[in-house]
């Protein structure tokens, strides 16, 4: 991303997100901090959930003093309902939820043991279930809301060696459309932001050790570049927003044109 670019982003402003209340889960790292930022960066007050409680440590010192850590599990509907009660107690309630919480599954179908499967479902799926349903009943009292799921583009296309994560990723876009059109007459919008490869740490981490081929996804990628955490926030910054107020029920691909090339 060039410096202007950086720069144009750094300025969109949408006033109507100024004081609202926002939970990211999966917020102490990588695209989770990077929403975090960008939210409280518009002026919004800002909780995470994380199970990883030296990293929300680092990431509240990165964020406004106001800033609320919660140490938990987003497959633990306790942990779920103990970050929503916290909320109320220190913002009065939630106006967006961002359901990025989720973790990788990379391993051939037949090694792959009823464990590892139950536990891709149990965060990627059902943490989504239970935060979004925390959500809602408290946006559906306020009479607005709006949750931002995170799926992925192999929710939309397939990959080898990925089954647990794509057919975790693709659930999580179906729940989006059926919660969008079930929850939309209580004022409740519902997408999803759908990333393709990301630069992360955990990325860079794995094409220094050779375990991703960057040149070759490069290569595969029609933009010709890994995408930046900033892009993925500035998408879920936008639909969090009113500019996005007739947008629901949508799976948004934020890829550099990945699904959309049909060749190897």
């Amino acid at each position: 991303m060039s410096d202007d670019h950086a720069k144009a982003t750094a300025d969109v402003r949408y006033p109507d997100l100024e004081g609202q209340r926002v939970l990211v889960t999966g917020g102490a790292s990588g695209l989770g901090l990077a929403m975090a930022k960008a939210f409280a960066g518009q002026g919004c007050r800002v909780a995470l959930l994380d199970l990883d409680r030296e990293g929300l440590d680092r990431a509240l010192e990165a964020l406004p003093s106001d800033a609320l850590g919660h140490c938990g599990s987003v497959a633990d509907e306790a942990d779920v309902g103990r970050t929503f009660e916290a909320m109320d107690e220190a913002f009065g309630g939630v106006d967006v939820a961002i359901n990025n919480a989720g973790i990788a599954m990379n391993v051939p179908t037949l090694e792959l043991t009823a464990k590892a499967w139950q536990k891709a479902l149990d965060v990627n799926l059902t943490g989504v279930f239970h935060c979004s349903q925390a959500a809602a009943r408290r946006m559906i009292a306020n009479g607005s809301g709006v949750i931002v799921n995170l799926a992925s583009m192999y929710g939309v296309v397939a990959a080898p060696e990925r089954l647990a994560y794509c057919a975790t990723k693709s659930g999580v876009a179906m729940m989006t459309k059926a919660l969008a059109i079930e929850w939309a007459d209580k004022g409740i919008r519902v997408n999803a932001v759908a990333p393709g490869y990301v630069r992360t740490a955990l990325v860079e981490e794995l094409v220094e050790a050779d375990r991703l081929d960057e040149t070759a996804l490069n290569r595969r990628t029609p933009l010709g570049r890994l995408g930046t955490v900033e892009e993925v926030a500035d998408l879920a910054v936008f639909l969090a927003s009113d500019k996005a107020r007739y947008i629901t029920g949508q799976v948004v691909g934020v890829d550099g044109g990945w699904t959309a090339y049909g060749y190897v």
